[in-house]
């Protein structure tokens, strides 16, 4: 691959990482994409990501190049390996030639598996939101790698990890939205059934409002169908009088 070409496929992971706001993203298809980028643009024999919660792995997730391969490596890192310790340092674990006396002391059942595999390097980096780590992505490779393949895996996780979270904010800014709405359709018929209640009656919209509010609660049925039925000129007038201490006519 030249330089052009990779400098393209960087560009559009990383526009593929930020657009989340859609329906059809989800947080497993994001880290599989990750993933597979990754493999494609560092020529990785396979990648995978852990997630934790307070210390404990609570998923896997691999390339589709490769993915046994991947999901084997990160299964065994539960108790030692690169992805761990970059989850728990916060930190990328740079590039380590399993060959070498410090992997084999380092991570010892890590790097006979990966070496029954063919894969002889690997680094990882954190999947961090602010202060808070949410995990690591590892990278197995087939042979040595630059000093820069960490720092471009740590640039799409950095991507993939905000799209992510924009997408959370989005959601939850449309739930928030909808609420308001709902809230506001409710209020409507209840402020025009106060506003008429206080001209029939010649009283302020407040005792108007406890009126209705005591028939609501008195007959067990929600405020807003109350409120209803005096716009439409079907509620018990009379009963409602009762309710606001009139009289009835």
């Amino acid at each position: 691959m030249d330089d052009s070409t990779r400098e393209l496929r960087v560009a559009a992971a990383l526009v593929e990482a930020a657009d989340t706001l859609t329906e059809h993203v989800d947080e497993g298809r994001q880290l599989r994409r990750l993933a597979d980028r990754c493999v494609e643009l560092l020529a990785a024999r396979a990648a995978g990501i852990m997630l934790f919660d307070e210390g404990r792995v609570t998923s896997l997730t691999a390339s589709g190049t490769r993915e046994e391969l991947a999901l084997e490596l990160l299964a065994v890192q539960r108790e030692e390996g690169p992805c761990l310790d970059s989850y728990r340092a916060g930190r990328p674990v740079e590039p380590v030639a399993l060959g070498s006396a410090r992997a084999v002391v380092q991570w010892p059942g890590f790097t006979r598996r990966a070496l029954r595999h063919g894969v002889t390097a690997t680094f990882a980096v954190p999947l961090r939101r602010g202060e808070r780590v949410l995990g690591a992505l590892n990278v197995f490779l087939p042979g040595a790698t630059g000093a820069t393949a960490p720092r471009l895996a740590q640039s799409l996780a950095d991507g993939v990890v905000l799209g992510l979270h924009n997408r959370t904010l989005y959601h939850q800014c449309r739930a928030r939205a909808q609420q308001l709405e709902r809230a506001l359709a409710s209020r409507v018929p209840i402020e025009q059934a106060k506003g008429m209640l206080a001209e029939r009656w010649r009283t302020t919209p407040d005792d108007a409002f406890t009126a209705l509010r005591r028939y609501a609660r008195r007959h067990q049925v929600p405020l807003r169908q109350v409120a209803a039925a005096v716009v439409d000129r079907t509620a018990d007038d009379a009963a409602l009088r009762r309710e606001a201490g009139h009289a009835d006519p």
